[in-house]
């Protein structure tokens, strides 16, 4: 985290029972996850960010924390989607979650949502939802997020920059036969312009199929 050098990180698949904090060293970590070992999700803040994290909701195996932020208040909600061996019931309630999420943060404030959807959005242009930096071919749980973000006008931000395709893609298979983009960090379309840069770290060590997912905004948080 100090390398890459994150204020934020999003965490899927902790596989922690119950909801928490903890301190670990200087930065603080908030978890929540169900009552097996399975699923679940956190976020690590460093140190200067956790100073204005105000409120945090655990929801199931989802997360939203809030944060003082100028000009504007910013609300993260961290998440992991369905795998595509569940049933679409499954996929429905895992979009009423973050509905619920939502209900924590003010309209008016940046929300972002993050984390593992378990879906690909494609390599084609999708209104200002997707832009064509994807890879591949969009499947049935990716049409499902696009859907979602259109009616809520929300953006997927590591799909509008032409990086280098190894920028592109966030999960890879066992014994890496293929490669993917399932992880978004998504962002409602009246603040996209606070979007710097998003893409992939595939050069980062995180013991994990999935590589990181960076986004910077230019955004100043209270002290």
């Amino acid at each position: 985290m100090e390398r890459i050098k994150f204020n934020i990180l999003g965490l899927a698949e902790v596989r922690w029972t119950g909801a928490g904090s903890m301190k670990l060293g200087s930065k603080t970590l908030i978890y929540s996850g169900g009552h097996t070992h399975e699923r679940g999700v956190g976020s690590l803040f460093d140190v200067t960010t956790a100073i204005s994290l105000e409120i945090w909701c655990p929801i199931s195996d989802r997360v939203v924390a809030k944060l003082v932020a100028k000009p504007l208040n910013r609300g993260i909600i961290q998440v992991y989607a369905p795998t595509s061996d569940n049933e679409d019931v499954e996929v429905e309630k895992f979009y009423e979650e973050i509905e619920k999420a939502k209900g924590y943060v003010k309209s008016q404030d940046i929300i972002i949502v993050m984390g593992d959807f378990n879906g690909k959005s494609g390599d084609e242009r999708v209104e200002d939802v997707v832009r064509p930096s994807g890879i591949g071919t969009v499947n049935e749980r990716g049409s499902r997020l696009i859907q979602w973000c259109r009616i809520n006008d929300f953006t997927i931000t590591n799909t509008w920059y032409q990086n280098c395709p190894r920028r592109q893609w966030t999960w890879k298979s066992p014994r890496d036969r293929s490669r993917n983009k399932i992880d978004y960090i998504l962002i409602q379309k009246s603040f996209r312009n606070a979007v710097k840069t998003s893409k992939s770290l595939p050069g980062a060590d995180c013991n994990s199929e999935h590589v990181p997912v960076m986004c910077k905004f230019q955004i100043k948080l209270e002290k």
